[in-house]
């Protein structure tokens, strides 16, 4: 009786309106998790065919810093007479001059970046296991262990050198997508599920039917009342 007393008086039924949404949040939960399985597939993929994901990254990663460079200019362009259009103006044409370079030139790139990879984990490393060994907090053993493996796998990849830059890009690249999509399938699960659970469910509203016998029973007080007036 409430619900059809709001309908006629305009006003929307909470429970109604609280179901609409909790579909609408599962669509969205849906296209998270639908997302996910493309990364993780992407990233599957990526891992088996990781000469194919090196490449895809670097023409990835090329467009990006080109596109991101054009972007750059354009603003530059639009703040000129400003103290910092000089600047801006240099690094968005840095930004393009290695889009380019990364994009005609993917397997170069994809060494120098290997190489710079290599560097990095060794600095970082290095930099933990003495870290960890000079303060001795109450991570040591954690920090320790970080070090150690960054140490050895900047080693690794710094002796394989150049031809670690075929898999190294690509094993990364794949990895980010796969951990990635997993995040996403949890998301967009989880969130069905919470939904699900404080939404509550749109029961349709149905009035009562007139029984149709009911109208052609003739009622007894109109039938009485003449026979009383006769007596």
């Amino acid at each position: 009786m409430a619900d059809e007393a709001r309908e006629r008086h305009g006003e929307p039924d909470p429970v109604r309106a609280m179901a609409r949404e909790g579909k609408r949040l599962n669509r969205s939960f849906s296209r998270l998790a639908v997302l996910g399985v493309l990364l993780v597939i992407g990233g599957v993929v990526g891992l088996i065919y990781t000469g194919l994901a090196t490449l895809t990254s670097m023409l990835l990663f090329g467009w990006l810093l080109l596109i991101g460079g054009v972007v750059g200019l354009l603003q530059a362009v639009q703040s000129r007479g400003t103290n910092y259009f000089w600047l801006a103006a240099v690094v968005a044409a840095l930004n393009i001059a290695a889009g380019v370079v990364v994009i005609r030139h993917p397997h170069g790139s994809a060494e120098a970046l290997t190489m710079f990879a290599a560097l990095l984990f060794l600095t970082g490393g290095l930099f933990r296991l003495v870290g960890s060994v000079v303060v001795r907090g109450p991570q040591f053993g954690w920090t320790l262990l970080q070090g150690a493996f960054g140490l050895l796998l900047g080693l690794l990849v710094l002796f394989d050198w150049p031809h670690s830059s075929l898999y190294v890009l690509g094993v990364f690249f794949s990895l980010a997508l796969l951990f990635d999509g997993l995040g996403l399938i949890a998301i967009g699960v989880g969130g069905r599920r919470i939904v699900s659970m404080v939404t509550p469910q749109e029961v349709p509203s149905s009035r009562p039917a007139a029984d149709p016998g009911s109208a052609e029973l003739p009622p007894e007080r109109t039938e009485s009342a003449p026979d009383q007036s006769n007596n």
